[in-house]
């Protein structure tokens, strides 16, 4: 659990070190401190994804998401956050591939939608969520974040 917390850790610091490079900082505040991490990694709602024996990417995967979905009927779907890959495997399919084992995962687990939100301004983001196959929802002013919020589904066993 420790190196699972560290893999994560490190992929997510080095999305955002290349996304605040890029003129595109995400993440804000407390967001990636690694006791925050850590606990989210303990309680079993990151993923990785492997390429070339390494870890290639991240996802959290949760149940709930009452602070960006709070006008979803609970129960109804699944969420993803903190989709990050690292930049070595950058256009090489491991963000389609992680969304496409959130479909799954939320498919077994008897979810009707995978929703996730982003930045509104993040327009090339947006794209790669609309060419897998989000819809775009709606927006929402969520704290000091603007989002576009995005489902997949209905989903059918």
């Amino acid at each position: 659990m420790p190196q699972d917390a560290e893999n994560v850790i490190g992929v997510l610091q080095e999305a955002a070190q290349w996304l605040e490079q890029s003129g595109l900082a995400m993440w804000r505040d407390d967001e990636l401190l690694p006791a925050r991490i850590t606990a989210d990694v303990a309680a079993g709602l990151f993923f990785l994804a492997e390429s070339e024996g390494v870890v290639a990417g991240v996802v959290k995967f949760q149940l709930e998401d009452s602070l960006f979905w709070p006008d979803v009927r609970r129960g109804q779907s699944a969420f993803v956050h903190r989709l990050a890959v690292r930049r070595r495997f950058a256009g090489g399919g491991i963000s389609s591939a992680l969304l496409g084992w959130a479909v799954e995962r939320a498919r077994t687990l008897g979810r009707e939608y995978l929703r996730l939100d982003c930045e509104a301004s993040r327009v090339r983001l947006r794209a790669v969520y609309e060419k897998f196959g989000f819809r775009h929802h709606s927006d929402r002013q969520v704290g000091p974040y603007f989002v576009s919020r995005y489902e997949f589904g209905p989903i059918r066993s």
